[in-house]
Order: structure tokens, then C-alpha cells, then sequence
């Protein structure tokens, strides 16, 4: 069976990276849907060589690998990497248009980050990630959370979110053609929320909050620039080699969609980028019902987190001091708990149910402060945005799908 990939963007390069690691696919596509620089060879050196991650040869055979790309074919647009043939699409942009039936590919990882509602028509004229399945694609695997554009409109029967590890078994291979894989950092935050759900419940669940303090990506701009018309977020364009931008994250969304019970739950989330090119950082604030005579403690916290690393590869357990750098590269792990800066508080909540005007309570029936314990719990989970964290879970998931098709 062959792979597609669309783009060649940074998780559509590393996702190339792994698979010709992985060497499930004995052959690749990538589309790239237009010339680059002179011909092939750019186009290899682009594969070969990344900023954050060093040489491909390096990545697959360490310091001694030699050049791991060969066999280049200008005419054909075809290339060995790590002896996988590859060959390179240069033609077409709109999903529908691109070759796959002719290169008889069945299943695509769309890594663009443009193609995202899966109810837009594969006739659309701006594209649509349907247009794979028009194009012969079987299975289309999104490397982004779904965004639905149009409101009030439901997400179709064929699609579905899911992570690696978390809700993968809810996939049906016989109704699901489009499958997200949310994002880098739905995917850590899942992995954080689900052992303390899986503990505690739902219900000791009262709120929850996170921040993501996020590496760069290639949305963000490298210098300060004029804003497009109609633009409301005037920091998206300024620098992110020399500043500290707020902005904005599905996650709180998209977990919902792999963990349902959060839906039930307040939860608000939000987005820091930061100049750094990758490695990133969710801190995660969950309010907990308690017990004021056997409160919970930071140690029963990280032993949640360390039994579920024990049992489950894509959690990493950590009791050193670590810094973002640490993390980069960090093979197949969703989030590494940093276990030293676990905190909690616990606390009783004090409700005054005057306030509450839905309550009507007779004089004397209960007391007009009602007081909770709560337990308020801090914990930082790290995660490598790019190649060791998302695109591993990716390709894990991709490769998980593929094994299921006739």
C-alpha cells in the first residue's frame, strides 16, 4: 500500500522523515502542487536538512549515516529515501486534481493545515480535503483539528478526531473516511486529562484550565507586517523572534470531541507563542471535589501519571528538572510529566446560596453557606510539537488506520 502525503510544510516533511524510518509503506507520494526553487534537487536538499532537527541521515543512523537520498529522476520526479521510492507531485493544489488514483494511492495524510471541514464539497473551487476521496484516496487522515466553517451544521457520519492511545478504538473502518488527528496539543492535554479521569471521575471534576506555551509555527511571522483587510488580531503579525504573542487554541474544543466527558465540564484554554522553533509546554489547572480529612496530595498525583506511564508508551513520567530543549525529538511521547513542579492546595470552597436564585429553600432547611473542599492541582506536561510528540502520534495513528483496510 502506498502513502500520499499533501505538503511538505514542517509536519508534512516530518511525517515523510518518519515513514521512511518506519518503512511500513513501501512506497511514498508527496504533492506538493507546485515547482520548487530548480527543480528536484531543491526539493531534496528541502527533505534532507531541518533546522530543528538536524540531517535526515542523522536522524535515521546517527553521526556515521551518509546521504540517505538517492536515485533523483528530474523527468519522472522520483527519488529514494532511505531506499523508499518516493515521487514527487508538482502539478495540482486542489485535493480533487491531485494524481493519486494514477499513483494508486489509497490513503493521504493531508498535512497542509487547509483543508479542515470535512463538509465542504470536493467541488468547491478553493478545495476541500473530500477532494482526496474524489481524487482515489480511500482514507484521509488530517493533521489538524476539523473547523467546521459553516454554524449549525453537523459533523458528517464519515468523519471522526481521534488520538493515538485515547479514543482510537472509536474509529470504524467501515464508516470513517476522514479522520483528524486534533493537534499537538490536544493531543498532550489528553493524555494529562485521562489518567485523572480515569481515577477520579468526571463528576470530582468541577473546572479546568489550561495554557499552552507554544514554540513558533509557520503561521506566525518572522518580522512585523501589514495586517490583511478585515484582520482583527493585529499581534499574528509581529514578529515571533522578538516577542512573547498572545493568541488563541482549539483545544479545549477538540478535547471534548476524544474525551466526551469534558464537555460536561468548565474548561477554558488558552495560547502562548514563544521564539522557539519547537518544544512547548501545557500548564494544566483542574479544581477537584474533595475530602478535607484524606485531601489529595502532589504524591498521589504524580502516581497517577507514573502507574499510567508504566502501562501506556505515549505518557512519559519524568522526576528530573528538565528545560524545552530536553523534549525535542522525544520519540512517541504525547506529554512527559514534569513530576518536580506537581502542586496542590486543598481548600474548602464557600458557596452562599442567597446568591443562587434557581434554589428556593425554606428558612431553617439548610445553611445559607455551604462549604466545599476542593483541591486545586497545578501540572506541567511537556511535549515536542513537531516530530517527537504530533507527527509520531500521527504516523502511529495513520499506520493503525492503513492495517485495517482490505
Amino acid at each position: 500500500m502506498k502513502l500520499g502525503i499533501n505538503g511538505l510544510g514542517r509536519i508534512g516533511k516530518l511525517s515523510l522523515w518518519h515513514h521512511v524510518s518506519r518503512q511500513f509503506f513501501p512506497e511514498i507520494v508527496v504533492n506538493l502542487g507546485r515547482q520548487v526553487g530548480n527543480g528536484l534537487e531543491d526539493i531534496a536538499a528541502t527533505i534532507e536538512k531541518d533546522s530543528s532537527y538536524g540531517r535526515l541521515s542523522t536522524y535515521l543512523h546517527g553521526h556515521k549515516g551518509g546521504r540517505v537520498i538517492e536515485n533523483l529522476n528530474e523527468a519522472e520526479g522520483t527519488m529514494t529515501v532511505n531506499g523508499i521510492p518516493v515521487t514527487i507531485l508538482r502539478e495540482a493544489r486542489n485535493p480533487k486534481d491531485i494524481k493519486w488514483q494514477d499513483n494508486n494511492v489509497r490513503i493521504v495524510a493531508d498535512t497542509t493545515g487547509v483543508f479542515k471541514d470535512p463538509t465542504t464539497d470536493a467541488e468547491d473551487g478553493r478545495g476541500s480535503v473530500r477532494g482526496h476521496l474524489q481524487a482515489g484516496a480511500e482514507k484521509v487522515m488530517v493533521s489538524a483539528p476539523f473547523k467546521i466553517k459553516s454554524k449549525g451544521i453537523d459533523m458528517p457520519e464519515d468523519a471522526i478526531t481521534t488520538v493515538m492511545g485515547i479514543n482510537d478504538d472509536d474509529y470504524k473502518p467501515e464508516q470513517h473516511a476522514i479522520i483528524s488527528a486534533a493537534s499537538c496539543t490536544t493531543t498532550c492535554l489528553s493524555y494529562m486529562i485521562k489518567p485523572l479521569m480515569d481515577h477520579f471521575g468526571a463528576d470530582r471534576m468541577l473546572t479546568a484550565s489550561m495554557v499552552t506555551v507554544h514554540a513558533a509555527t509557520g503561521s506566525q511571522k518572522v518580522l512585523d507586517s501589514v495586517p490583511a483587510a478585515g484582520a482583527t488580531d493585529l499581534r499574528k503579525n509581529r514578529s515571533i523572534l522578538n516577542n512573547i504573542i498572545l493568541t488563541t487554541t482549539g483545544a479545549a474544543k477538540a478535547l471534548g470531541l476524544v474525551i466526551p466527558e469534558m464537555k460536561g465540564i468548565g474548561f477554558i484554554a488558552e495560547s502562548v507563542r514563544i521564539p522557539t522553533s519547537t518544544g512547548s509546554l501545557i500548564v494544566l489547572v483542574l479544581n477537584l471535589q474533595d475530602e478535607l480529612e484524606n485531601p489529595i496530595k502532589r504524591n498521589l498525583i504524580n502516581s497517577i501519571y507514573k502507574d499510567y506511564a508504566e502501562s501506556n508508551h505515549y505518557l512519559k513520567y519524568s522526576a528530573g528538572q528538565n528545560v524545552s530543549s530536553d523534549i525535542i525529538g522525544t520519540p512517541e511521547a504525547a506529554a512527559v510529566i514534569e513530576s518536580t513542579e506537581t502542586h496542590t492546595r486543598t481548600a474548602s470552597l464557600k458557596v452562599n446560596l442567597d446568591h443562587l436564585k434557581s434554589c428556593n429553600f425554606e428558612q431553617g432547611q439548610v445553611p445559607h453557606i455551604l462549604e466545599i473542599p476542593m483541591t486545586q492541582a497545578v501540572i506541567y506536561g511537556w511535549y515536542d510539537n513537531e516530530l517527537g510528540s504530533y507527527t509520531n502520534m500521527l504516523g502511529d495513528l495513520t499506520v493503525s488506520v492503513a492495517e485495517r483496510m482490505v
